[in-house]
């Protein structure tokens, strides 16, 4: 019984780990134009830019279904979309 759980249990891992990124696209595009919305493209252009990247790198992954490069880099995407919003309301 206790191997049919933990065969389970990896099974259902890795199923979620196959699955298309579509909340952290989603994610990764409404941090974007978050920043986007408060100057973050003049006020942190290389932070900025570098989410602009991961998020076309996450989109190439996507169509490859590289869903977990793809996942990564949408996450990366929104970190540093984060980031540039948070320089250009505090460092206006």
């Amino acid at each position: 019984m206790g191997i049919r759980i933990a065969v389970l249990v990896v099974v259902l891992v890795l199923g979620a780990c196959s699955n298309a990124p579509v909340q952290e696209m989603s994610d990764a595009r409404q941090a974007l134009h978050a920043a986007k919305k408060v100057g973050a493209e003049r006020r942190s252009p290389v932070v900025f830019s570098q989410a602009r990247r991961y998020l076309l790198n996450a989109q190439t992954a996507l169509q490859r279904g590289e869903y977990t490069q793809a996942r990564y880099s949408a996450i990366r995407a929104k970190k540093h979309a984060v980031m540039a919003q948070r320089i250009s309301v505090e460092f206006p």
